[in-house]
């Protein structure tokens, strides 16, 4: 079976996805950016839109019974390729050894500098 949890505290998208969807116990967060409450874009400092990008992302697997500890695979998207030595202290912040797989583009995104979406586990 395939659940749709939507945490309320998590912006709505304009765009046809759903924030999380969880099978078993699986939980795979859809691509979270630096938006406000109602989806909208945030411009910001790259720091600031990864931040804010991670709180979208904890909040999620928080509603979903699990938490970035939990997290097993990471794919983020980075705009231009001079952040990557930012991301990867940034990174290091919220993600802890042993660290969960993971792919990183750069030279991508249009509006955002940073993008993220994962795969974790509950309990």
């Amino acid at each position: 079976m395939i659940e749709y949890p939507v945490p309320p505290d998590v912006s709505s998208s304009p765009l046809p996805f759903s924030p999380a969807t969880k099978v078993g116990n699986l939980i795979f967060v859809s691509g979270q950016a630096s938006t406000d409450e109602k989806g909208q874009i945030v411009s910001d400092t790259f720091e600031n839109e990864f931040r804010r990008s991670l709180e979208h992302v904890r909040r999620i697997l928080r509603a979903c019974g699990s938490d970035l500890d939990k997290v097993a695979r990471v794919n983020a998207y980075v705009k231009n390729a001079t952040d990557l030595p930012q991301y990867n202290q940034l990174y290091r912040e919220y993600f802890k050894p042993p660290f969960p797989a993971r792919t990183t583009i750069t030279n991508c995104l249009g509006k955002v500098l940073f993008e993220i979406d994962v795969i974790a586990v509950t309990g």
